[in-house]
């Protein structure tokens, strides 16, 4: 079954915890569906999207168990990049790895299933 990753911050993450369901970041919520990505494009996002951020969790998501709001569009470098218009339900999530920031600000990527 396919994963699918998200990267944010432990305090949103913990607040997701405590409501039940992730509603995304502050770009997700001005987008209008939640920013995913593919094991293979996981370091990309860190690099442009969170360099220097320390206290990062990656979210693993069963991307099969999103349904019909999980939608596959064209993004950075024409690839195409997993999307979900709503909410995230957190029976979806498969497991939470914390990304460790390194002293210039890159991250190190657990081991991902694609």
């Amino acid at each position: 079954m396919p994963k699918i990753y998200k990267i944010c911050s432990a305090s949103a993450w913990r607040e997701a915890e405590r409501q039940g369901t992730y509603r995304g970041s502050a770009d997700d919520l001005r987008d209008g569906f939640i920013h995913f990505s593919t094991a293979a494009q996981v370091e990309g996002t860190a690099r442009k999207h969170f360099a220097g951020q320390t206290a990062l969790f990656l979210v693993e998501v069963e991307a099969d168990a999103l349904g019909d709001a999980l939608r596959w569009e064209r993004s950075r470098n024409d690839e195409l990049f997993p999307h979900l218009y709503g909410e995230l339900d957190l029976g979806a999530v498969t497991a939470v790895h914390q990304m460790h920031t390194r002293s210039d600000g890159t991250h190190d990527i657990p081991e991902l299933a694609p």
